[in-house]
């Protein structure tokens, strides 16, 4: 183990000693000045993907919600991740839920959280994000809405007209279960509306920064076949650039534990089947168009194998990384790496959507 993985690894021990809020405070002070040190990850030419217009490095990147207001992606990157997304990002500032609001399960492996989009606003997230550009890395920005906005697709729209000149990608949430009614927009009618207006705002934003950034939209792995086949016909017909799939999930089926009552969305090792089942019947759905990321629950090189081999053209982690720090990236691509010795496989891309027929053919979890 090197001198960096032993930080990591006691980093990650201590901070599991805070309450789950006070430590994620802490995480981000350290890593803004500099006092994590970078991870001595994985280079192997097997692993980069094309994203876009862009090469990630690796197929693991970090989920929104870490990082809400682009204060760290530098030090995020220097982690092992091969692309981070920061926020979500609303245009105003909002505390969010009231506190506690992070409960840690480690007997399974799982968060559940209830946060509400809590942030400083899209003011200080611009300033954090011009002074990184032009820097190497890929950063995404995920876009979300006040809790109390009348419009929220004008929201969204808000960010992506904001944010185009620094990111990389857009990541449009609207499956967090922690704002009331958020949800609702993935419904049709609704899901069709937000998208042509984001299709809009982003080729407006192409116009004015000379590049079209990339539009995924987030879902939420609480969905049945028709819903699946609702938002299938709105990304079909709108075509966004991808998906993000998925969210958190308010199911807590096979959770035990004194938090396991908790409201909010559960993340972590109990997601994996259900979001990776609903990840992949989408797959089946559209065919290998349009770029998907998939997440939830990946906590291992195999996981993040069968991830890929589900349909997924990237993947993200956020629990693994709470429990684990950087050393859960770097142990994770190693394990990735001696499995596609194991089988002869050329390359990560060459796993991609392997295997999306045997997981859409399971059922979604009750």
């Amino acid at each position: 183990m090197s001198l960096a993985e032993l930080i990591g690894a006691t980093s990650a021990f201590m901070l599991r000693q805070f309450d789950p809020e006070l430590a994620h405070t802490f995480a981000v002070l350290a890593m803004r000045l500099k006092l994590a040190p970078a991870m001595p990850t994985p280079v192997d030419k097997r692993l980069e993907v094309p994203f876009f217009d862009r090469l990630a490095p690796n197929p693991v990147g970090l989920a929104a919600g870490f990082d809400k207001d682009a204060e760290i992606a530098d030090q995020l990157l220097g982690q092992g991740f091969g692309h981070v997304e920061v926020g979500t990002l609303t245009p105003r500032a909002q505390p969010g839920n009231p506190k506690p609001r992070i409960f840690r399960l480690p007997e399974t492996q799982a968060v559940i959280n209830r946060c509400g989009f809590n942030g400083k606003g899209h003011a200080p997230a611009l300033r954090h994000l011009a002074r990184r550009a032009g820097r190497p890395g890929i950063v995404g920005v995920n876009v979300g809405a006040n809790k109390d906005s009348v419009d929220r697709i004008a929201d969204y729209v808000s960010g992506i007209t904001a944010f185009a000149p620094y990111a990389d990608y857009f990541t449009a949430n609207i499956s967090s279960p922690n704002t009331p009614g958020l949800r609702d927009l993935q419904a049709r009618a609704a899901l069709d509306e937000l998208a042509a207006r984001l299709i809009e705002a982003r080729d407006e934003a192409a116009r004015r920064v000379g590049r079209r950034v990339p539009l995924l939209i987030k879902i939420a792995p609480d969905v049945d076949e028709a819903a699946l086949d609702d938002i299938a016909t709105v990304v079909s017909a709108r075509q966004p650039d991808g998906l993000v799939i998925s969210n958190t999930t308010l199911s807590r089926v096979g959770i035990a534990g004194r938090h396991a009552g908790e409201a909010g969305g559960l993340s972590g090792a109990p997601l994996f089947d259900r979001s990776t089942i609903v990840m992949a019947k989408m797959r089946a759905r559209l065919g290998r168009s349009p770029f998907i990321i998939g997440v939830g629950g990946v906590s291992t090189g195999d996981d993040l194998y069968e991830k890929l081999a589900a349909g997924a053209d990237l993947v993200q982690i956020y629990t693994r990384f709470i429990y684990g720090g950087g050393n859960a990236v770097v142990t994770m691509l190693r394990q990735l790496l001696a499995r596609l010795e194991r089988e002869g496989v050329a390359s990560v891309r060459d796993i991609t959507a392997s295997r999306t027929d045997d997981w859409a053919a399971k059922p979604i979890p009750a």
